[in-house]
């Protein structure tokens, strides 16, 4: 069966400042949706409304047509991988798996990388493998929508590849909705890539779409400026 997820007309302000102005995106199974904008645009408060965490001056979100309030609650609905690591560091991994009622099998099959054993300990996973984890206990969890929150941080670029690999494949049992600065993952993998831009949500689909809305070029600039503070505090600390 179809599942349509449904967000419309959300309005988000902190003080005196909107940050999300008459938001909408669209979701079903069978379809990945890229969310990009700049840091402060509203991406994961946009996520929190959807989830129900946050609450909004105004929005509508529908899952089938039936407006919901506390998705949170509902986790055979939606599940949600936030930027922080959330499985308890002191849990051995077949009980995660047991937990989730997945199989830890499968899991080494589609990321042999990982090379860690079943009672192995979560703390005793690489920033990397971690992610890796999160990222497969979420997609596989009996659930008809995702959403994920920066996914590919931490990761390296065999384990992006195997990851975009079983995100395409996992697509066929439910929507996702995924935000990350790597813009070309998502580019790549999305069905459907919406952009947050001074409160407003615009549908693009090329890197041409990123570059006429301003957001690559800003997206260049940070790394840049990033750039410059690492040379100067380095050069600075050789003096100090």
């Amino acid at each position: 069966m179809n599942h349509i997820l449904q967000v419309d007309s959300v309005e988000l302000e902190f003080k005196d400042r909107k940050v999300l102005s008459d938001v909408y995106l669209r979701c079903a199974t069978n379809e990945i949706i890229g969310l990009l904008g700049r840091n402060g645009e509203g991406k994961t408060c946009l996520m929190n409304i959807i989830l129900g965490n946050l609450k909004a001056s105004n929005s509508f979100v529908s899952f089938d047509g039936i407006k919901t309030m506390d998705a949170f609650r509902q986790p055979a609905l939606i599940r949600y991988l936030p930027q922080f690591n959330f499985i308890p560091p002191g849990l051995k991994l077949y009980q995660v798996f047991k937990d989730f009622c997945l199989n830890y099998t499968h899991f080494e099959s589609k990321f042999p990388e990982l090379g860690m054993a079943n009672d192995s300990l979560v703390k005793q996973l690489s920033g990397g493998q971690r992610r890796l984890l999160e990222i497969y206990i979420i997609t596989k969890s009996n659930t008809k929508f995702v959403l994920m929150d920066e996914p590919f941080t931490h990761l390296n670029p065999i384990q992006i590849d195997h990851v975009k690999l079983f995100l395409k494949e996992e697509k066929a049992n439910k929507g996702m909705i995924i935000t990350d600065h790597m813009y070309n993952h998502i580019l790549d993998i999305s069905d459907q890539v919406y952009l947050l831009a001074s409160g407003k949500v615009h549908l693009t689909n090329t890197k041409f779409d990123l570059e006429r809305l301003g957001y690559i070029n800003r997206v260049a600039n940070q790394k840049n400026q990033l750039r410059k503070n690492y040379f100067y505090i380095h050069c600075n600390s050789m003096y100090i």
